[in-house]
């Protein structure tokens, strides 16, 4: 049986990450990989499975209002979902399966947490703003989740059209614009692509860490400022993204799509004919 290096293990880390998980998660996630790869047989689907058991705990300690003992398992819980996917691709034993099983794994144990949180918070103090942040974590994440893959549905329906389309058509040589330099911003993005991390300050791992694991250590007066920050600052980059989209959709909207190129050439190549 192989046995496996760190450095295996690292360079089956993603080429960019979130903060959150390159300095708080990845440290120790890749030393558990490492023991997981070469002393065990266990696979990449037990350790989701295991990740969801982790992830119930939690709940149920944020329901009984144990809010340090359930921001640990949670901590624990997303560490081990980490590790599920370093063992898949240092074995190549990732399967479709495997995939399905670890994104459906993930919201339920964010929709059970949050439900968790809601309802301890709510039977300790009587505070309806507990409702509302459970429901308020659980509607954001669950839009995330839906948001993204249709985002990158539509960039890949207009990649597909405009590929075929850029062969068929004659298209005028293009000058390209001069670059600007954006100074200090730049070197910053350059510095963190250096380090693996991605510039969003704020996506769903982030928000889900300063909501289950941040907040509750802190302490119950954190959990509704906490949440409400996190939240603003996802929702925030959600827009950021949608809007990213809408102008990648306006650039490229005009581009003709190969049927209606050949229609053209039929007819001389003037629409107006």
């Amino acid at each position: 049986m192989r046995t496996y290096s760190l450095d295996d293990v690292y360079a089956t880390r993603k080429r960019r990450d979130s903060w959150w998980t390159v300095y708080f998660v990845d440290p120790a996630a890749c030393r558990v990989a490492m023991f997981v790869a070469n002393h065990t047989e266990i696979t990449p689907n037990a350790l989701t499975v295991f990740s969801l058991i982790l992830g119930m705990g939690s709940a149920v300690c944020l329901g009984a209002n144990q809010l340090a003992a359930g921001a640990a398992l949670f901590y624990l819980s997303f560490m081990i979902d980490c590790v599920d996917g370093k063992i898949a691709r240092l074995k190549g034993t990732g399967t479709p399966f495997g995939l399905w099983l670890d994104y459906v794994g993930d919201r339920i144990r964010v929709v059970c947490c949050a439900a968790g949180l809601a309802y301890g918070q709510y039977a300790a103090t009587g505070s309806v703003d507990f409702i509302l942040l459970g429901a308020t974590v659980a509607v954001l994440d669950l839009f995330r989740y839906v948001n993204a893959p249709q985002m990158k549905r539509v960039r890949e329906t207009i990649r597909e059209g405009l590929a075929p389309s850029l062969t068929e058509v004659p298209q005028a040589p293009r000058v390209p614009a001069p670059r600007r330099s954006r100074g200090p911003l730049r070197r910053f993005n350059r510095s963190l692509a250096r380090r693996r991390v991605r510039s969003h300050l704020i996506s769903g791992i982030e928000f889900h860490a300063a909501v289950f694991v941040v907040a509750p250590l802190i302490g119950q007066a954190a959990l509704i400022p906490v949440t409400a920050v996190a939240s603003i600052l996802l929702l925030a980059n959600e827009i950021f993204l949608v809007y990213r989209m809408w102008l990648f959709t306006r650039r490229n909207a005009a581009v003709p799509k190969p049927q209606e190129s050949r229609e053209h050439a039929l007819i001389g190549g003037s629409p107006n004919v």
